[in-house]
């Protein structure tokens, strides 16, 4: 069962601007990173990023789809393939396609119609940690990220609707090593009376994690956060997600959408790796930890 269609998409604007080792934070050789930069400069409606997007996160197949089958990926019509690929300078699909066979060749791994839906769920989200892998080839985003996490006093983490177990997660670990991490995993009216607080109080940075599908009050809670002085680190499901444009670093991983709910495998592996980021720019992150662990076991809080 696919949620495709169930996925927001931004303004219309251009596909994305090129991070980390290559397009998208991509190695600069991966068909990931080589479709993202055929969708560069171009200016593309909601419909035709949402196309892009799902091209990036199954790069490896899309020269083999046909345009029926990427509309089904996408959740859009087979009209709309075309002219996305009009849009790009192509006669038609065909000719896209075509092209992404002659200069982005790639060998089809196993047969895919060989796996039930479970299977292919999972197959997907090891793709997306594949993906995610090429990313962080190039570690200066999160160090940079990890660096404003842990010089933040408080540190505010943002997360609502189907991202506040990724923000309570992060969170939840967060507390061991930083002094003075602020949850924010309810939005309504008082999201940003919680953000004045935080900035009263000295915070200097946001952590949010923004996954489809997108809802407005995150678009909104981070214009506010940056307008209020705070810089937003985000971690989002893709270059092209609407909180890009009001996040100051966005890092990318992806979710997998096989199912009838999405999976977050990578976006969840991320938010450890800015952890172990944030944990390298706190001189006492390792003190604390051992603190913890003494006082667990003082009080028998674990079972041996």
């Amino acid at each position: 069962m696919s949620t495709s269609s169930a996925h927001d998409n931004g303004d219309t604007g251009a596909a994305g601007e090129p991070e980390g080792p290559g397009a998208g934070g991509y190695l600069p050789d991966s068909p990931a990173a080589r479709l993202q930069a055929l969708f560069e400069g171009h200016r593309l409606t909601p419909t035709q990023r949402r196309i892009a997007h799902s091209m990036v996160r199954r790069a490896a197949e899309v020269p083999f789809l046909s345009s029926v089958e990427l509309a089904e990926l996408a959740g859009v019509s087979q009209p709309s393939v075309t002219r996305f690929a009009v849009a790009l300078g192509f006669d038609g699909y065909p000719a896209l396609r075509k092209h992404l066979r002659e200069v982005a060749p790639v060998e089809q791994n196993g047969e895919p119609g060989s796996y039930n839906e479970y299977q292919q769920a999972v197959e997907a989200e090891i793709e997306n940690l594949r993906n995610l892998a090429e990313v962080l080839a190039d570690p200066r985003p999160v160090q940079q990220a990890g660096r404003l996490l842990a010089a933040s006093r408080p540190l505010a983490v943002l997360g609502l609707r189907a991202a506040a177990s990724q923000a309570y997660g992060f969170a939840y670990f967060a507390a061991k090593v930083h002094p003075d991490v602020r949850l924010l995993n309810e939005g309504g009216t008082m999201i940003h009376d919680r953000i004045d607080a935080a900035v009263r109080a000295g915070a200097t940075t946001l952590l949010c994690f923004a996954l489809p599908r997108h809802p407005r009050e995150v678009v909104d809670t981070l214009g506010y956060a940056k307008s209020a002085g705070l810089t937003v680190v985000t971690v989002a499901d893709s270059a092209f997600a609407p909180v890009a444009k009001v996040s100051d670093l966005l890092l990318p991983a992806a979710v997998g959408t096989g199912l009838a709910f999405d999976t977050a495998c990578a976006p969840m592996l991320l938010g450890r790796v800015l952890l172990e980021a944030m944990c390298d720019d706190l001189p006492d992150a390792q003190a604390r930890l051992e603190e913890f662990d003494s006082r667990a076991a003082a009080r028998g809080l674990f079972v041996e």
